[in-house]
């Protein structure tokens, strides 16, 4: 007499999800919204000369959910098992195009980490959506960038200008004040 194995019933093995693995459903991601922070990455593009000085940085200009003109940097979430760098670059290729050609460092380093609350006034940012912790990094662009997806723009500013209180007033959440971080980490805060 043989003896037979009892294999456990079919919920007992995963199923196929019907997206790429680390993407939530948006009933998921809302969940994970409300219950921790995430982990996202900013970057500022730029470009810069042979001596590796910034003399432009990139705004996307993009229309807010409540219809607003805004100028936005390029950011967002790191996925589940993706390095840092991984999600620079796919961010970067998102908004900025395969062309792009971003200059990222094997282990980049962010210039300072920003914590994005969903209530106003906590720190400098704000995002109605969520608790999200950002490393921010400058990125220079070597490459032809051009307005992806819902970017309805890329305008290359000076550092002068995209500081300026006029750019200023059309960033929102609190990238105006990363961007003034990310130009004093560079040396070129007007």
């Amino acid at each position: 007499m043989t003896d037979t194995a009892d294999l456990p019933p079919d919920d007992d093995f995963p199923h196929e999800r019907p997206h790429p693995a680390g993407w939530l459903t948006p009933e998921e991601m809302a969940a994970a919204r409300a219950q921790l922070p995430l982990v996202y990455v900013d970057a500022v593009p730029v470009r810069v000369d042979e001596s590796g000085d910034v003399v432009a940085v990139g705004l996307l200009l993009r229309v807010s959910p409540t219809g607003a003109m805004t100028r936005a940097l390029v950011s967002g979430r790191v996925m589940y098992h993706e390095r840092i760098r991984d999600a620079l670059l796919r961010h970067i290729e998102k908004d900025l195009g395969p062309v792009a050609l971003p200059l990222v460092p094997p282990s980049p380093q962010p210039f300072t980490v920003a914590e994005y609350f969903p209530t106003p006034g906590i720190t400098s940012y704000h995002d109605p959506r969520q608790h999200a912790v950002s490393l921010a990094y400058v990125v220079p662009i070597s490459g032809d960038a051009q307005p992806q997806q819902s970017a309805l723009d890329l305008a290359w500013l000076t550092p002068e200008q995209a500081c300026s209180d006029e750019i200023q007033l059309e960033m929102h959440g609190g990238q105006g004040t990363l961007l003034r971080q990310a130009m004093a980490h560079v040396g070129r805060l007007p």
